[in-house]
């Protein structure tokens, strides 16, 4: 039974990969990449599977059983490229797809909601097996920024006293390398999120215990986060959307407390005080 991993030589999918390698299985794993020579240490076979070039994907999925299906990276073009893989995955007969969604991504007010909203539906009438996992924010995507406050003397945001039930990527990574290689998954929809919330003047509570200097969280309107964020140097659109999910996470779009990761991957999520020591490491 063969399995494959779009998106194989990304932060998520090369952890999954890792995980299904530690696990010796005799089932061969195939890796899709957009650019096969950034996959060449994976380790496993490597084909070229590039979502915006449908003529790449039956090549690609031929032969495949069980198709895990990490979410673009391509924000706005997301719902045409799943749905090119989907129908790819029809034509080649996958019997099963395994796909990484958003968090409570039915009623989500994130913006980033809507087109896994669209691929959830492609997956329900394709008439494929199909498993969601509905992740959470990884705590990575805050501690990314622990360098800048640093520097800037303060950690920014825009979510308020929002509580994030973030998760470490590799959590994540592990309870997809679970859904692949075991039973029982077809049909289900996993809200996935870590174990504890936090909010983010928490978040630089625990940085600055860890660093041993004050890092106070400075809340700032949506529009002004924005702003500063275009300020550092990225693309305006793009700052406008980070500070619209910040925002979002103040209304509680980043907060559940089903525990289903852990009960997924039978142990408890990864504390943040240990992504945060990773990230200052």
């Amino acid at each position: 039974m063969t399995t494959a991993i779009t998106g194989a030589s990304g932060q998520l999918g090369r952890l999954v990969v890792a995980r299904l390698r530690d696990q010796a299985r005799a089932e061969p794993l195939v890796a899709l990449v957009r650019s096969p020579t950034k996959a060449a240490d994976l380790g496993i076979t490597v084909r070229e599977a590039d979502y915006a070039r449908p003529q790449t994907l039956d090549t690609a999925v031929a032969g495949v059983d069980t198709l895990l299906l990490i979410s673009s990276s391509e924000v706005g073009q997301r719902a045409v490229q799943h749905r090119n893989v989907i129908e790819a995955a029809k034509r080649a007969k996958v019997k099963r797809i395994v796909y990484t969604s958003l968090l409570h991504a039915d009623t989500s007010t994130l913006s980033l909601a809507v087109e896994h909203r669209d691929t959830e539906s492609a997956l329900k009438a394709s008439g494929i097996a199909h498993t969601i996992l509905r992740n959470g924010w990884y705590t990575e995507n805050y501690t990314g920024s622990i360098a800048g406050a640093l520097a800037g003397g303060a950690f920014i945001g825009s979510a308020g006293e929002g509580r994030i039930s973030s998760a470490a990527r590799a959590d994540y990574a592990e309870a997809a390398a679970a859904v692949l290689t075991s039973a029982g998954h077809d049909g289900k929809t996993y809200e996935l999120a870590g174990d504890a919330s936090y909010t983010l003047g928490e978040l630089a509570a625990e940085i600055s215990r860890q660093c041993g200097k004050t890092i106070p969280y400075r809340n700032l309107p949506e529009a002004d986060y924005a702003a500063a964020l275009s300020g550092f140097g990225l693309p305006v659109a793009l700052a406008q959307a980070i500070a619209g999910w910040d925002f979002g996470a103040s209304r509680g779009a980043l907060f559940d407390d089903g525990r289903q990761l852990s009960r997924l991957i039978g142990r408890p999520t990864t504390p943040l005080s240990s992504v945060v020591a990773a990230a200052l490491g």
